[in-house]
C-alpha cells in the first residue's frame, strides 16, 4: 500500500521481510541495544505513536513494544476491546481507517491471521503482528537474534546471517504459531526444523505456506533433539485452547525436553521457550533453569528486534 510517496510496509508474517531485510535488521539490533545497554540517549522516533490493540492479554508484548517506543522517543496507546470499539462489533475495517489516522504504528495481538490482515488492508500506516492464532514473527525474530548474539561471529550486516546456515532447530510440542512461524524462518534463512509433536497436534505446513524441504517430522522428540544446535518448545495449551488443556496435558505427556533431549543435542545446543513457561509441563526446571538456557536473553532481546523492526517500518534503513 502507498500512502502519498511513500510505501507502507506491514510485518504480519515472518516471510513479509526478505533475508537481506533481516540481515540488516540483526545488525541494526545490534547497535540499538549497544546504545541501550550503554546508557546511551538513542531517540530516532521522537513525535511517532504507537497504538496497541490486545484482544489476547499479554505480559512480555506489552512491556516490550510499550518500553522500546518510549526509549526510542515515542508515546505509546494501550487499547482493548473492552475499552475500545472493536469489542463493539465495529467492522475491523472502520477501526483502521479512524485508528490509522491518529497514529504512526500499530501492533495488534488477536486471534485469527485473518482480523490483523483486514486491518493492514485499510490502515494507513505500518501493522505489525503481535501474536495470532497461526503466527509469531516478532518472537521468532527475537529467538534468532538471541541464537546470533550467543553463537554467531560476526555483527556486520554482510555475515549476521551466517551462524544460521545448516543449523537444526529441534521443536518440541505444540504445532501452533511458533512452529509455523520457526518453518518460515527455516525455509526464507538457510536451516532445517525437527519437528516432533503429539499425534492430533501436528504442524500444517499449508499454513505456514512452506515447503518439505526445510523441515522433518519425528515421531519421537528425543529423535527430533538429535544433533540439534537449538531446542526450543511452548506451552502446551496456548491462549484461546484451555477448554482443551486436560486432553492435551494426557496428550503431551512426552513432550517435556528434559536432560536427556538436551543431551541428545549438540554439546553446545542453547535451550529456548517463548514464556511463560509451565516447569514441569512442556519443560523441566533442570533445562530452563540449567546453563544451556537463554530464555531470560531472549525475552529481553523481544523489546531490542521490536525497536529494531519500529525503527526500520517507520524510517526505513539508517545509515
Amino acid at each position: 500500500m502507498k500512502l502519498g510517496d511513500r510505501l507502507i510496509r506491514h510485518y504480519l508474517q515472518f516471510k513479509d521481510l526478505r533475508a537481506e531485510e533481516y540481515a540488516y535488521l540483526f545488525a541494526r539490533t545490534r547497535i540499538i541495544k549497544s546504545r541501550f545497554k550503554n546508557y546511551e540517549r538513542y531517540q530516532p522516533l521522537v513525535d511517532r505513536s504507537l497504538a496497541m490493540i490486545f484482544e489476547k492479554a499479554s505480559t512480555r508484548t506489552r512491556v516490550s513494544f510499550e518500553a522500546g517506543m518510549y526509549q526510542m522517543g515515542g508515546s505509546v496507546l494501550h487499547m482493548t476491546t473492552g475499552d475500545s470499539q472493536l469489542g463493539r462489533a465495529e467492522p475491523v475495517a472502520d477501526s483502521a481507517r479512524v485508528i490509522s489516522r491518529m497514529v504512526d504504528l500499530v501492533m495488534i495481538r488477536t486471534f485469527e491471521q485473518t482480523r490483523i490482515e483486514g486491518f493492514a488492508r485499510h490502515s494507513r500506516v505500518p501493522v505489525i503482528n503481535g501474536l495470532t492464532n497461526e503466527y509469531h514473527p516478532c518472537q521468532i525474530l527475537a529467538d534468532l537474534y538471541t541464537y546470533i548474539e550467543h553463537r554467531g561471529q560476526r555483527f556486520d550486516e554482510a555475515n549476521v546471517l551466517d551462524c544460521l546456515k545448516g543449523i537444526t532447530v529441534a521443536w518440541v510440542g505444540d504445532g501452533n504459531n511458533m512452529a509455523n512461524t520457526w518453518l518460515q524462518a527455516a525455509e526464507l534463512l538457510g536451516f532445517k526444523v525437527h519437528i516432533s509433536t503429539p499425534s492430533g497436534y501436528e504442524v500444517n505446513p499449508a499454513v505456514a505456506g512452506v515447503s518439505a524441504d526445510c523441515f522433518r517430522v519425528f515421531n519421537h522428540p528425543l529423535e527430533a533433539c538429535a544433533g540439534a544446535h537449538l531446542v526450543t518448545t511452548d506451552v502446551w495449551t496456548s491462549m484461546g485452547y484451555e477448554a482443551e488443556n486436560e486432553e492435551r496435558r494426557k496428550a503431551f505427556v512426552d513432550w517435556c525436553v528434559d536432560d536427556e533431549m538436551m543431551a541428545a543435542a549438540q554439546p553446545d545446543a542453547l535451550f529456548m521457550h517463548c514464556l511463560p513457561a509451565h516447569r514441569g509441563e512442556e519443560v523441566t526446571a533442570e533445562v530452563i533453569d540449567g546453563p544451556q538456557s537463554v530464555v531470560w536473553d531472549e525475552a529481553e532481546n523481544r523489546m531490542h528486534v521490536q525497536k529494531g523492526l519500529m525503527e526500520f517500518l517507520l524510517l526505513g534503513r539508517i545509515g
